[in-house]
């Protein structure tokens, strides 16, 4: 079996969206109810691609699963907050995938100069909390009832990981594109490892 983990481009649309697909019309992990165009959502990925890390893990030539950052909230104050959002197709569900994704996606982030990294969890899913356990996320709080999909209220967990010490004034983080090709690709490599 080859792996490899790279950034996404545009290109990549198609694929990413059929690992989505299934999470949308069969599962309430996403509270999306509606599968986007694709159109629509290279349109996302361009947007969040101007700013944030987007990756794509490979298996034998194939999409096997993906892993983004957004931003946490839109006002000022939140720059240096990031959401986190990891998918993996279902034949390739028990792989490491979701770690592999996240050590690079983590990292990258890191050196962006982010401090705060937050999931969003549709509560129970025990693997995507035992994940971002892994990766030492704690609980923030369960959102109640906040999510309603497939004729049932569904909570949320909210989760936390903080990368750095606070103190002083943050410098602004760097967006993706400017990390450079050698620093991306030691990160990538070192998350196959």
């Amino acid at each position: 079996m080859e792996l490899s983990i790279r950034p996404a481009t545009l290109e990549d649309a198609e694929a990413i969206l059929a690992i989505y697909r299934p999470y949308i019309e069969s599962t309430s992990i996403t509270f999306e109810y509606e599968v986007p165009s694709e159109e629509e959502f290279r349109l996302r990925m361009k947007t969040i691609c101007e700013k944030f890390p987007w990756l794509v893990c490979m298996v034998d030539g194939k999409t096997a699963g993906y892993a983004y950052a957004s931003p946490h909230h839109e006002r000022a104050a939140y720059q240096w907050n990031a959401d986190l959002s990891v998918y993996v197709s279902n034949e390739c569900q028990g792989m490491g995938i979701g770690t592999i994704l996240y050590a690079a996606l983590i990292n990258l982030l890191k050196a962006q100069g982010f401090y705060n990294l937050y999931v969003l969890i549709a509560y129970p899913n025990k693997k995507s909390e035992s994940l971002h356990r892994h990766f030492g996320f704690t609980d923030v709080g369960l959102y109640k009832n906040t999510g309603y999909k497939f004729g049932e209220w569904h909570d949320v967990l909210c989760m936390v990981k903080t990368l750095r010490d606070f103190g002083g004034s943050p410098t602004a983080s760097v967006p993706f594109s400017a990390l450079g090709t050698d620093l991306i690709a030691d990160i990538l490599r070192k998350s196959l490892l």
